[in-house]
């Protein structure tokens, strides 16, 4: 099954495809996916993750496949069912899973934000929950759930270091990203880079709250000199955000970063359209600062 939905830009949608793993419901962001197979014996890697159910390779590429079963706290899976196969963070990854129910075009801003609903195994693993003909479905965090296999997959904090010695900076930064940990870590990134003044938003919504607040009060050039930006976020996604920023005479020339996990080539030709200054992945976290520097330069 290949998976080519296109959605307009700058929409504030996304299309989640829903898909079983015992018993249960569950969600990922169509954007994730580079296609679905049928599941095929794996190759069992010594000393892996217990999550990690081996590797195999469809079309000359060798691809990890991890049971999200096990991820879950729910046991192991028996052979069978399907593979989807994701690409984000520069990664090509199979998740095992029973079944596939269909897909669902929704709104960020009717996603919730996971807490009392979701069981303790998916609370850490989950970015929200949207509710579909009285049914709940969870969208997992596939990031996390990636990181916390292989910590080094995600953000490169060292790269920081590399980059030695920096001026102080108190340029305002506005960043929008909904994962706490991200979050923090991307900030305390920008405050060893020399970038100290970074005002902190938890959605596309947030932000735009923010500039046009300083808009208000009449001093929106001093308070925001560059946006980055996550794209999955809910109330407001990065790519709803940068269309309201660019296409807004007070805003358009404020530099926009798209920062995701999600820059693949579609995605970055969708941020091009947009007006997106720069689109980087999300380990990229050294190359984050050098186009700060760059486009704060200009």
């Amino acid at each position: 099954m290949e998976t080519k939905i296109l959605l307009e830009n700058g929409t504030n949608e996304l299309e989640v495809l829903e898909f079983i793993v015992d018993g249960n419901s569950y969600g990922i962001n169509v954007a994730k996916i580079r296609e679905i197979i049928q599941y095929s014996p794996v190759t069992p890697v010594p000393n892996a993750h217990p999550s990690v159910e081996g590797i195999f390779m469809p079309r000359d590429a060798m691809i990890t496949a991890i049971d999200l079963k096990n991820c879950l706290q729910r046991g192991q899976s028996e052979p069978g069912g399907l593979f989807i196969i994701t690409s984000f963070n520069k990664l090509d990854i199979a998740f095992h899973v029973d079944s596939v129910v269909g897909i669902h075009r929704v709104s960020w801003v009717d996603i919730i934000k996971p807490g009392a609903t979701v069981t303790t195994a998916e609370d850490g693993i989950s970015t929200g929950i949207i509710k579909i003909n009285g049914k709940l479905i969870i969208i997992l965090d596939f990031e996390k759930i990636i990181t916390d296999i292989n910590p080094e997959t995600g953000l490169k904090v060292t790269e920081i270091d590399a980059l030695g010695v920096r001026e102080p900076s108190e340029v305002p930064i506005l960043i929008a990203e909904d994962s706490s940990l991200l979050r923090k870590l991307i900030v305390d990134s920008l405050k060893k880079a020399g970038y100290d003044n970074v005002i902190k938003a938890e959605n596309g919504e947030e932000a735009w709250n923010y500039i046009n607040h300083c808009r208000s009060i009449g001093n929106l050039n001093e308070q925001v000199k560059i946006i980055i930006t996550d794209i999955e976020m809910p109330l407001m996604d990065g790519h709803r955000l940068t269309k309201l920023v660019k296409s807004d005479d007070d805003t358009k020339n404020i530099p926009v970063i798209i920062f995701s996990s999600l820059v693949n080539d579609e995605m970055r030709r969708k941020g091009e359209e947009l007006g997106a200054d720069a689109q980087l992945s999300k380990p990229e976290i050294g190359n984050l600062v050098k186009v700060i520097d760059d486009l704060l330069s200009r």
